[in-house]
């Protein structure tokens, strides 16, 4: 993992960030000096391609929930997985063995945790990820093992993660553009995405020490009846899956450029607030087993953005996906995820400034 050092008055900060979360981190002991002058940029434009949720098969309760072929999960889309970042939320664990303690069904038949088997790892590496959001409501799913094992295997798949209490963010360098990247989720053990005030102080922090800084939240709720962007809290089975608006806009106050949400398991709306672009959730974009596709829940976008030095937002090509039980994960003809976005974005953002074309563009509208 390329998490550099930031000297004592760093770490101090990072502790004081955290107790008001009410949490302390883990820093790694493999620390590296962090690449210093800013002036160091050498492209003028950037690529950051963001799908929404992963879990490409689960050995719990039986392997009959693997697939044939998880090495091929992502061959349909392969060629679009590239970027300077390229980012998914990771649901669920790598792990070999064990029980989940949220499962009380030994069959499985009504109950949702993901184990999937640690040489699955290697499959998101293959297919280009380098950044990933640990922040969910199935990273816990089998406690603490699971949780260190995950770690464990990413960091030795040089994979860069955030949004456990234990890894909150993560800064690291890509051809000589320095990123933070730090996730937040309404779960336990996650960095909460109802705490505004120490998500702003981390991202604050993280803007000091990074040219460009992105921020993944896995919040809303779920379902084809939650589409909309509310600008409320949103209650989902008598949980607080946080007000997605104001923490989007919260964390751009604070200094973050790009601002990534998943968790409604559907499309939703996109923003560009003070020239940042901010997608509320990206559905379901490779998903294995006993989640739901049907309807909404069955098409997602492919994000493909591109943004300045400066981290502002210049254009998105969105390539639309969909699921189904045969064929898995393919390219959509018809556009769905698109007309989605177009949709949404028309009714929840009325003067988005915006203008969607060729069933795939994304651009700041031209005076």
């Amino acid at each position: 993992m390329k998490l550099y050092s930031l000297g004592i008055l760093g770490f101090i900060t990072l502790i004081i960030l955290l107790r008001c979360a009410g949490s302390t981190a883990n820093v790694s002991s493999a620390e590296v000096p962090f690449p210093q002058a800013k002036d160091s940029l050498t492209n003028d434009t950037l690529s950051i391609t963001a799908v929404g949720d992963i879990m490409i098969g689960s050995a719990y309760p039986s392997k009959s929930n693997l697939p044939k072929d998880a090495a091929g999960s992502f061959k349909n889309v392969a060629s679009y997985l590239t970027g300077d970042i390229v980012f998914g939320n990771l649901e669920g664990c790598f792990l070999n063995q064990g029980k989940s303690t949220k499962c009380k069904d030994t069959l499985g038949n009504s109950c949702f945790a993901f184990r999937m088997p640690e040489h699955y790892a290697g499959i998101y590496k293959a297919a280009g990820f380098n950044v990933l959001s640990v922040a969910n409501n199935h990273v816990g799913d089998f406690g603490l093992k699971g949780r260190k094992r995950s770690t464990e295997i990413l960091d030795s798949l040089n994979i860069n993660y955030a949004g456990l209490v234990s890894h909150p963010y993560i800064l690291f360098t890509i051809d000589s553009v320095r990123y933070g990247f730090c996730a937040f989720a309404p779960n336990e053990n996650t960095v909460s995405i109802n705490n505004l005030d120490s998500a702003t102080k981390i991202v604050s922090f993280l803007k000091q020490q990074a040219d460009i800084v992105i921020v993944s939240f896995h919040g809303g709720a779920e379902g084809a009846k939650y589409e909309h962007v509310t600008r409320k809290k949103e209650i989902f089975y008598q949980e607080n899956r946080g007000n997605v608006y104001a923490f989007a806009h919260a964390v751009i106050d604070a200094g973050a450029d790009v601002v990534l949400g998943h968790g409604p398991h559907v499309t939703r709306a996109v923003e560009v607030y003070k020239k940042k672009f901010i997608t509320y959730s990206m559905g379901n974009f490779c998903t294995y087993g006993m989640f739901s596709l049907k309807g909404a829940n069955g098409f997602a976008p492919l994000l493909q953005l591109k943004i300045n030095t400066k981290g502002d937002f210049i254009s998105a090509e969105v390539i639309s996906v969909k699921q189904d039980k045969i064929n898995h994960l393919t390219l959509d003809p018809g556009f769905t995820a698109f007309k989605k976005i177009t949709d949404l974005t028309n009714a929840d953002f009325p003067n988005h400034g915006l203008t969607f074309t060729e069933n795939r563009f994304i651009k700041i509208q031209e005076n």
